[in-house]
């Protein structure tokens, strides 16, 4: 094991690193630019080193500083959570270039599942369906605007090179296409510094339902089940749940195996996602992988008992895979359900920023109830980063009792000084529609607008 992690990220991911590091007996170190220095997970490292200004690029993106900071306090490994750095083959080379260990899966990995067309190219060649569509990036508009016709409309332009809903335009028409084309482009390449575009035909109603792959060194690969993930603003998830109330048994066995099959193909180390869309008809489909632990994966954690950030971390210590040790026949079968709310620092109207000082900040708990965060009272919330404040994960016996109980504690979460999307979540975990399962990636579309306030 390890003797000491260097944790390359911020907020509240790198506060859960922490704690599992400190289950494992393992020293923690800290990066922080200055617009962080108060936040909890730079008060409870081991240490601590302050790699630059408040912009990304000077700070959590700045792999110079960044491999310094691990070199001086003597790390062994680093642990690169979600976002910033995380899905940089490039980074994850040097840090083995420094001696030292990268916890994820290896770069060559996350160059091919990284790069969206690859990895379309690699779910084909292992039999998981994948949605028609371009073999690879595509060279100009015009080529774009020939594939769409044979395609048939709509059709969806998405960045090779990245996710999160950047680079992404849905096109209904050829002039659409030629419009869009180097809108995508030139968003993708701010982005990830590639702009390189592909294109798949866009199911109108789908459901977005991912599944939890880990693999070790050995040559072993498992899931852990699936996620709901459906309901989205632009491409970016709200509210996520396990498991998703669409599956059956035996999709789950079908999904599951596909997931197990093309991470197995790629050679997989680590922690990953596997991303899927599931029609109306029961039809999935590969979308992406994610070749890093997700936003979301608490409410995983909670439907199977397994510590995900731990797993990782003695995946890259060398350790076999343990994860699936108290599965039935070595088959997943969630326990009970789990929903995680987004709580971001946004207006729950407007999706507007609202970054500021926190001036209450009361956590709910009670049975069931789980919280996330790197928040606390008087804690300034920077302008700089993802408006996350926290996570609110609830578990109980069924979906049914774990909607009781998010309703709960998001009637108890109280956060003032800055607005929240809580008011949102209340409303979402009250819609029939949400109630009775009926969910696509659509679904805030259709969302009723809250009512005026008097």
């Amino acid at each position: 094991m390890f003797k000491r992690i260097l944790i390359a990220n911020r907020g509240e991911i790198a506060l859960r690193i922490n704690q599992a590091c400190r289950e494992l007996e393992v020293e923690t170190v800290a990066i922080h630019s200055t617009a962080d220095a108060e936040s909890l997970h730079v008060t409870y490292a081991d240490e601590s080193v302050c790699i630059g200004p408040p912009a990304s690029t000077d700070s959590y993106l700045n792999i110079t500083a960044i491999l310094a900071a691990a070199e001086i306090t003597g790390a062994d490994a680093v642990h690169p959570g979600y976002g910033f750095l995380a899905e940089s083959a490039d980074f994850a080379e040097m840090v083995a270039e420094c001696n030292l260990t990268w916890i994820g899966p290896r770069p060559e990995s996350i160059r091919l599942m990284g790069n969206k067309a690859e990895a379309r190219r690699t779910a084909a060649a292992a039999g998981v369906p994948v949605l028609p569509g371009s073999s690879g990036p595509l060279a100009s508009a015009s080529e774009a605007v020939a594939l769409a016709a044979e395609l048939g409309f709509p059709v969806i332009l998405k960045a090779s090179a990245g996710g999160g809903g950047r680079g992404m335009r849905i096109a209904r028409s050829a002039a659409e296409v030629e419009n869009l084309f180097s809108t995508a482009s030139q968003e993708a390449e701010r982005s990830f510094g590639d702009g390189a575009i592909y294109m798949e035909r866009y199911l109108v109603e789908p459901r977005h339902v991912e599944f939890q792959v880990l693999g070790d060194r050995f040559g072993k690969v498992i899931h852990l089940g699936e996620r709901e993930c459906s309901i989205q603003r632009r491409h970016q998830k709200l509210l996520e749940e396990a498991p998703s109330p669409a599956l059956t048994p035996e999709l789950r066995r079908e999904m599951g195996e596909a997931a197990v099959r093309l991470t197995a193909s790629a050679g997989y180390e680590n922690a990953g996602t596997i991303e899927f869309l599931l029609d109306l008809d029961g039809s999935f489909y590969f979308m992406e992988m994610n070749t890093r632990i997700q936003v979301e994966h608490p409410v995983t954690e909670l439907v199977s008992g397994v510590d995900l950030v731990k797993e990782q971390i003695r995946i890259a210590a060398g350790e076999p895979l343990t994860a699936d040790a108290g599965f039935e026949g070595g088959v997943f079968e969630p326990r009970g359900h789990a929903i995680e709310c987004r709580i971001n620092a946004e207006h729950p109207d407007s999706f507007a920023p609202s970054p500021g000082l926190v001036t209450t900040f009361h956590p709910p708990g009670g049975p069931g109830v789980r919280v996330d965060t790197h928040v606390y009272e008087h804690y300034r919330i920077p302008p700089f980063y993802d408006s996350l404040v926290a996570k609110l994960i609830c578990h109980g016996r069924d979906r049914a009792e774990a909607i009781a109980r998010t309703r709960r504690a998001l009637d108890f979460f109280v956060v003032e000084g800055v607005h929240t999307s809580i008011p949102m979540h209340q409303r979402i975990l009250r819609d029939p529609d949400f109630v009775a399962g009926r969910l696509s990636t659509r679904f805030m579309e259709r969302f009723p607008a809250p009512k005026k306030r008097s």
